[in-house]
């Protein structure tokens, strides 16, 4: 299987560093690299631009981002949607560490974190909206 590629859905899993990539330009849209580069330095750490240009032209090489090349400066975008992202990235998690249980997941995210009576009920209601959908 090659690295980095979800064998059953044939999507590319981002690695760390293009995670964040993507984040920026899911919270902001379509951007050049000289953007990306920027909020990198403000909310993560101190990036060179020429590790992120590099970075963001692999990526569109591999399939994780849309680069237009219509301007001078060129804009890339994330090639996929980021609940799609989110959710390969989540289902491998499960079943990686929880042999594919997702109450074993829940269990163990409510026994190690404090869980605030709002948060319960709205988990309580995504639950009682999910068996209403599978009835």
């Amino acid at each position: 299987m090659e690295k980095g590629k979800n064998k059953s859905k044939g999507q590319i899993e981002p690695t760390k560093s293009e995670l964040e990539i993507l984040q920026v330009l899911w919270q902001h849209g379509p951007n050049t690299v000289r953007f990306v580069n920027d909020r990198l330095n403000e909310d993560k750490r101190e990036v060179q631009y020429a590790s992120t240009l590099k970075l963001m032209q692999l990526m569109a090489e591999k399939g994780l981002l849309l680069r237009d090349e219509s301007q001078v400066k060129h804009i890339y975008s994330s090639a996929s949607e980021e609940h799609k992202t989110k959710n390969l990235l989540l289902d491998r998690f499960v079943d990686s560490l929880f042999n594919g249980s997702v109450s074993s997941l829940m269990l163990h995210l409510l026994d190690n974190k404090k869980t605030s009576q709002k948060e319960l009920d709205e988990l309580r209601t995504l639950l009682n909206n999910s068996k209403k959908n599978k009835s």
